[in-house]
């Protein structure tokens, strides 16, 4: 059973604080500014696949840690780039994940796993090489079920606003499909458009055709591309958003007379 103070200080009189602190606001609904949840999953509203392509293969913070120990990406299912084989049984993925659960021990990882198979799917037992093929089918077992659905897994978690990461040329499809599904969930989308604004990232190109396929634009000029961009955001605001993100990596700037920008 997970320890309730866990995340809290060592210090008894600090823990007390904490604690107080805590219990006002743990019942309130959850505002979620940032996150990469793929909004076809609200939009879709299908059952979530099995234990390990929806814990262990899309979670780089899984895989990394794994292969920082000497084990192969392909051997947990993690597409390759050139299209190369990678293990496809599922089940011995997942065996892989219980025999070096220990990896995750004092790590926030290790932290959120143990909350995820405590407070969403009910398992208190410890994850290891003898207990992990059991732990995989009480999971699936429960993922086949209606309240393991993405929404009523929305509602259950008491999301006010989930707030997703859309590239700036996304014609945000599902986001309007959740619109026009009835559905009560509030799921906004957020303007990213770091993939058209870094020139040197490689298909820079390529973002910037979608992106004048999504505003019916031919981006052939400065003015065009920064117009484009406009009536991205604009659409974006139509869409809900309140918001942009951008990934700076470096604050470098240079000024350029008009003739050299374009």
């Amino acid at each position: 059973m997970l320890n309730p103070d866990r995340y809290f200080d060592a210090d008894p009189t600090i823990r007390g604080i904490a604690r107080r602190l805590y219990r006002k606001v743990e019942r309130l609904p959850l505002v979620c500014p940032h996150g990469h949840v793929d909004p076809r999953l609200l939009a879709d509203n299908t059952p979530f696949p099995d234990p390990t392509e929806l814990i262990i293969i899309p979670d780089h913070y899984i895989f990394r840690m794994f292969y920082s120990q000497g084990i192969p990406l392909e051997a947990v299912g993690v597409p390759r780039k050139d299209g190369g084989p990678v293990e496809i049984d599922h089940r011995k993925i997942w065996q892989i994940f219980g025999d070096n659960f220990r990896l995750f021990r004092g790590t926030p990882t290790g932290c959120w796993l143990k909350q995820e198979l405590a407070e969403v799917f009910g398992i208190d037992e410890p994850l290891n090489s003898n207990s992990a093929m059991g732990i995989y089918d009480r999971i699936a077992e429960r993922l086949s079920q209606p309240d393991f659905l993405p929404r009523a897994l929305f509602d259950r978690f008491n999301i006010e606003a989930l707030v997703t990461t859309d590239g700036a040329s996304d014609r945000l499809e599902y986001h309007r499909k959740i619109r026009e599904s009835g559905w009560k969930g509030r799921v906004l989308p957020t303007f990213r458009p770091d993939k058209a604004v870094n020139i040197l990232q490689p298909g820079w190109k390529d973002e910037i055709a979608l992106l004048g396929q999504a505003t019916g634009r031919e981006i052939s000029s400065f003015s065009a591309y920064l117009s484009g961009l406009e009536d991205q955001r604009r659409f974006f605001i139509s869409m809900g958003a309140t918001a942009t993100d951008h990934g700076v990596v470096e604050p470098f700037t240079t000024e350029l007379c008009r003739s050299e920008v374009e």
